[in-house]
């Protein structure tokens, strides 16, 4: 188990005083989880990342794997060798004048690991079997592929059996086919391992993918942990429902006292009344905002009034995108704001038609504004 508490660790810039690192980070992952760090760049969580690790010494804080503490601001703090840790780069950083299996026996190798040389050979077989790499012991690091580099670097990572493994966005320097390929193996061999794993990357679909459970971070906190589905469905905030892929935001009015987990009414522009589920309790006439995904919206022909139907938005489809399996379609609704919808691959609305866009009530959800 992971335990990290109110972890902080801040960077100074000389001439506009903080800029960038973690604050206050705080969460608990139980045993073989598989937890991602998703956000911008500068967010913090490669910091977070480093201070788990031990290349990073935080300002305050509290680091446990197991019971045992490995960073606490009142004193302890437990050399990145002797933190029994896996850890793979970004950049993999394999050497190129070894072998492929003196790269992998490497933490094996150094220090004050002193492992019989039979054994070497056993683990470093076994770290590459795993990682289907079997055979590949004498080839030379020069002659491997993106995707082997990675395994390579996977296989050196877990050579060692470690309590932990950390990825630093392990899969970004390879292209769209090959990382998606990757994506799914690298599931499929955490899974095998059963090792806590935590997961550095700015890629929404990488993260929801692969994850048990996804802390977004913004500007150097945590702005919500769940589950993939939850991060997606139910935003806790504005930042959240922008950032997690595309989304339509219409700002507007509560018009009752909300509470979460319920349903609300909001008032948008056009003076339009959508029912919705809050994400937290708000005051009656609170500022909010409509988080819309477009695959949740559907079109019907012509305009709904309404009154007729509540949580309907009349329009004329502006433009649409043919992308293969889905339609984008472009909607300006009669109270000028654009709506994005994701349809199926036969939708046959033609720029100029007039369409309502349905929206269901249980996926719409009403969210703080960011301020």
């Amino acid at each position: 188990m992971l335990s990290v508490e109110s972890l902080t660790k801040v960077y100074a810039n000389a001439e506009d005083g903080i800029a960038g690192g973690i604050r206050d980070a705080s969460f608990t992952l139980p045993d073989g989880a598989f937890f991602t760090l998703l956000g911008p760049s500068g967010c913090g969580k490669t910091t977070t990342l480093r201070s788990i690790a031990g290349l990073e010494t935080p300002d305050s804080g509290r680091v446990v794997v197991d019971d045992r503490v490995l960073f606490d601001g009142a004193g302890a703090n437990v050399p990145m060798n002797k933190r029994e840790i896996g850890m793979v780069f970004q950049s993999y950083a394999i050497w190129p004048h070894m072998t492929v299996a003196e790269n992998v026996a490497f933490p094996l190798t150094v220090g004050t690991a002193k492992v019989a040389r039979a054994e070497v050979e056993k683990r470093v077989a076994d770290a590459l079997k795993t990682v289907d790499l079997a055979g590949y012991q004498t080839r030379p690091a020069t002659r491997l592929s993106g995707g082997e580099q990675q395994r390579v670097a996977l296989a050196r990572a877990i050579v060692r059996t470690p309590r932990l493994l950390l990825l630093d966005e392990p899969l970004s320097n390879l292209d769209a086919q090959l990382r998606e390929e990757m994506r799914t193996e690298l599931k499929r061999l955490q899974r095998q391992i059963g090792i806590t794993t935590v997961y550095v990357t700015h890629d929404q679909s990488e993260a929801l993918a692969l994850s048990d459970s996804i802390a977004v971070l913004s500007r150097g906190r945590i702005a919500q942990i769940g589950s993939p589905r939850d991060i997606y469905s139910r935003p806790a905030n504005e930042f959240v429902a922008r950032f997690m892929g595309g989304t339509n935001l219409l700002p507007g009015r509560l018009l009752d006292k909300g509470v979460a987990g319920r349903r609300g009414h909001v008032e948008v522009a056009g003076g339009l009344r959508l029912a919705c589920t809050l994400t937290r309790d708000e005051p009656a006439g609170a500022d909010v905002v409509l988080s819309l995904r477009p695959e949740h919206l559907r079109l019907v022909p012509g305009t709904t009034p309404a009154a007729v139907s509540e949580n309907a938005l009349p329009g004329r489809i502006r433009q649409t995108t043919f992308l293969g399996a889905t339609t984008r379609l472009e909607i300006e609704t009669t109270a000028g704001t654009v709506l994005h919808v994701t349809g199926s691959s036969d939708a046959l609305f033609a720029p100029g038609a007039e369409v309502t866009a349905l929206v269901y009530i249980d996926r719409t959800t009403a969210v703080p504004r960011d301020s």
